[in-house]
């Protein structure tokens, strides 16, 4: 029997009234209701205040996380106004914080240039908000309303006096637990490297953050700018010569840009717009590669140091151990969505083009012996490239002769479609055995690895790609690399990094992430990459068997059981290799009872400044690391 159609009349078409559609659809104006989006509410409050700085009115910024799990940000900018709104008849406080589209940021003359673009910052973050309270200290006077669930309790109300120069507001606000569910809550490291951004990209201004759960403090300020944050992104690297710095307005559209060579191999390049880190770039980022790129091949062939017969340097070439931030201030960008992750407005490639072309050549041609060092490094990068591709090109042409087969260690699994299948790297072939016994063949893969991969911090692209370790595992992905890097090829859902409890296996896994990072980064940011948790003891008491992943939670077994005068047995795990393949599938490997870490990427500059300090080449900042954090190590395997 036909399925009768439902009704599709004027009675169907729901309108959502004020902010009922940010309840409804909250992943439209905050990316969703996961921990990323939780931080976000507290971004949206705090561009409000950074756009105060940005027109001059507010240097200082106080993010205060309180015990209840409320947030307050205090500034010390002009104030939300509060006078009558001539359309709506309340008070203007009250519009900006219940009114979707509605600020001081469309016509122009509030702000030049402004991060909070869409005017449903503080009202999204009201309406998604249990309850949310907000302070105006304005013309002598403080004004006072607070909103439960982005309602209004009460018309703004005068609660008190202030002195004529103090002006600024304060909103506290606690999101609502029905909308943001799970015990997920704010990290305080997490906060702190959004911030130190900020504070980069806004010169001048100081940011506060206070954790009153645990009592953590932290403030930033710096004079320096965007090359303060270089020398802080480069604090453990040797650089060639001293920051770059350029900065122009044209057309109202401010560009400021620092620039630095250093003797890595890796790129570390961050784009902003209106102080927001846009982390998929954008006319920006493409604006400042292309003109380097051009302004050194036009310099080398000037200088002679690229003959005719000698091919032009690619962008590869230009930025390898190259740190730069490209930041730009503009009265009306176009954002991809409303996260602000990439630039849209063409103009600006055009004129950072034209900015970094001006800046990057002046500074070459006054400073020769720099302008060689540089020169120098981006043809060594490019003879290396070239041998990566021949050895690229061999591993290809070798795989094409063997019908493209897969790693001999590599136990492969049945399933075919990605979606459904998972591999495991192993350490070592004792463990590798367990897995591969251990493990349902159906949708589990086991890729075994011999001892410790190279370091690929401290490698070139050629160097790595003739490690056989590296070659099996970029072979088993099917992804490629760097360049030819592409997710289409991915044999697997699920890349889990399994190594053993101890020292040498977390050595390993650093190995792993570090190479995952630098030249496989989008399979991180698309969610591939997991960590497997192995219980660290087996607790026997009777017939009684228990696994334990934590050092707490050993303490409490074992508390438990003498308490009721039991005995027991502990086993400790230092190895995967020293359980049985049942054991080890039920423990680790079993999808109903396994625990899997997904690695993902807080913050890329953060993330690029630890692994250079962990796993570059400069041993003083490693050492610094390690005797500052000595005696926060729980397990040390001796």
């Amino acid at each position: 029997m036909a399925k009768q159609p439902s009704s599709y009349t004027a009675n169907d078409i729901q309108v959502l009234e004020g902010l009922e559609a940010v309840r409804r659809r909250p992943g439209m104006y905050v990316g969703g209701t996961d921990i990323k989006a939780l931080h976000h509410l507290i971004y949206e409050i705090v561009d409000n205040s950074i756009d105060e700085a940005l027109a001059g009115s507010c240097d200082h910024i106080n993010v205060t996380i309180n015990e209840d799990e409320s947030v307050t940000v205090e500034d010390n900018g002009r104030g939300i106004p509060v006078d009558m709104h001539p359309e709506k008849k309340v008070s203007a406080l009250e519009v900006v914080m219940t009114t979707l589209h509605a600020g001081g940021k469309f016509g122009g003359r509030s702000y030049k240039v402004s991060g909070g673009l869409h005017g449903v910052g503080s009202s999204a973050v009201n309406a998604l908000s249990e309850w949310c309270e907000v302070n105006v200290y304005r013309d002598g006077k403080i004004y006072f309303q607070r909103y439960e669930k982005g309602i209004p309790q009460a018309p703004v109300d005068v609660i008190g006096k202030t002195s004529k120069t103090q002006t600024g507001s304060t909103t506290t606000f606690r999101y609502d637990p029905t909308i943001f569910k799970g015990d997920e809550t704010y990290k305080f490291e997490t906060l702190a490297q959004r911030f130190r951004e900020m504070a980069f990209v806004t010169r001048g201004v100081t940011i506060s953050l206070v954790d009153n759960r645990d009592n953590k403090e932290i403030t930033f300020h710096f004079e320096g700018g965007i090359s303060s944050f270089v020398k802080y992104l480069n604090k453990n690297r040797d650089s060639l010569h001293d920051v770059i710095f350029v900065e122009k307005e044209i057309d109202d559209i401010g560009v400021e840009v620092a620039i630095q060579y250093t003797d890595a191999y890796a790129e570390s390049v961050y784009a902003f717009a209106n102080t927001i880190n846009t982390i998929d770039g954008g006319t920006h980022l493409t604006g400042l590669r292309m003109a380097l790129t051009r302004s050194i091949n036009e310099y080398a062939r000037k200088s002679n140091i690229l003959k005719d017969s000698d091919p032009n340097f690619s962008g590869d070439d230009t930025r390898e151990g190259l740190t730069a931030i490209v930041s730009i201030k503009h009265p009306d960008p176009q954002f991809e969505s409303q996260t602000k992750v990439k630039l849209m407005n063409p103009e600006v490639q055009t004129y950072v083009q034209q900015i970094v072309s001006d800046g990057i050549t002046r500074f070459l041609e006054q400073n020769s012996s720099t302008a060689r060092k540089i020169i120098q490094k981006c043809l060594t990068s490019a003879r290396a490239r070239a041998a990566a591709r021949k050895a690229r090109d061999l591993v290809i042409r070798k795989s094409a002769l063997e019908s493209l087969t897969l790693p001999g260690k590599l136990a492969d699994c049945s399933e075919s479609d990605p979606s459904k299948t998972e591999l495991y790297i192993v350490e070592g072939d004792s463990a590798g055995g367990s897995a591969k016994q251990g493990r349902d063949r159906h949708f589990q893969a086991i890729l075994p690895l011999r001892g410790k991969i190279l370091n690929t911090e401290r490698a070139r692209l050629d160097k790595i790609l003739n490690n056989n370790e590296v070659k099996a595992l970029i072979s088993a992905l099917g992804t490629g690399i760097g360049d030819g890097f592409s997710l289409d090829g991915l044999r697997y859902g699920r890349i889990v990094v399994m190594t053993d409890a101890d020292v040498d296996g977390a050595h390993i896994r650093t190995l792993l992430l570090t190479f995952f990072f630098r030249y496989m980064q989008p399979l991180i940011e698309s969610g591939h990459l997991f960590i497997a948790q192995p219980p660290l003891y087996l607790i026997s008491s009777g017939r009684e068997k228990n696994y334990v992943y934590t050092e707490a939670e050993r303490e409490q077994l074992v508390k438990k059981i003498t308490s009721t005068g039991g005995k027991f047995s502990l086993q400790r795990y230092k190895g995967l290799g020293e359980m049985n393949p049942d054991q080890l599938w039920e423990t680790t490997m079993n999808p109903d009872n396994r625990t899997l870490l997904k690695v993902n990427i807080e913050d890329a500059a953060e993330a690029d400044r630890t692994f250079d300090m962990l796993m570059g080449a400069k041993v003083p900042p490693r050492r610094r690391f390690i005797q500052t954090h000595a005696k926060e190590v729980r397990n040390l395997d001796i």
